[in-house]
């Protein structure tokens, strides 16, 4: 169901994404890289169904795992600690 989503993708553009981080509680310092950085997010899915998201950057590069429908723990790239789930 994700494969047509595995694969290497590029930001090309972002609209009010300061906003959004500053909607978040993301400090002043870390919204200035992040206004800045154009990662490249790398989708790819394992034999047991675990989809890997890993995001580069010269900033810093984050991995997340994770089933489908499932909850996590995650640690954004920002530090926070949350609950995530991803529903398709």
């Amino acid at each position: 169901m994700v494969e047509q989503f595995v694969g290497n993708w590029k930001l090309a553009a972002s609209e009010n994404f300061d906003e959004y981080m500053k909607a978040i509680g993301v400090g002043f310092a870390t919204r200035q890289m992040g206004n800045m950085v154009k990662p490249n997010l790398v989708i790819s899915v394992d034999d047991t169904g675990f989809i890997s998201m890993k995001s580069q950057s010269t900033f810093k590069t984050a991995e997340i795992k994770f089933k489908l429908n499932e909850e996590f723990d995650e640690t954004t790239a920002d530090d926070r600690k949350t609950k995530t789930i991803f529903i398709f």
